[in-house]
């Protein structure tokens, strides 16, 4: 049996699943003040997130 593909949007998962608390983190600010969302509002967290699920993917 072929190894089995897995999609991008199932390997992003992945990654996220792996980073549960930089995902609470993350949320927790944009909830905190979600009517008063900006662009880079929660630039830091997201960050900190990112360097998580590139880490787990095996950033290319």
């Amino acid at each position: 049996m072929p190894p089995t593909k897995i999609r991008p949007v199932d390997r992003l998962a992945q990654a996220v699943a792996k980073c549960p608390a930089e995902s609470t983190a993350y949320g927790k600010c944009i909830v905190a003040d979600f009517h008063n969302v900006h662009k880079d509002k929660c630039f830091a967290e997201f960050q900190v997130l990112q360097a998580c699920v590139q880490r787990h993917m095996g950033k290319r």
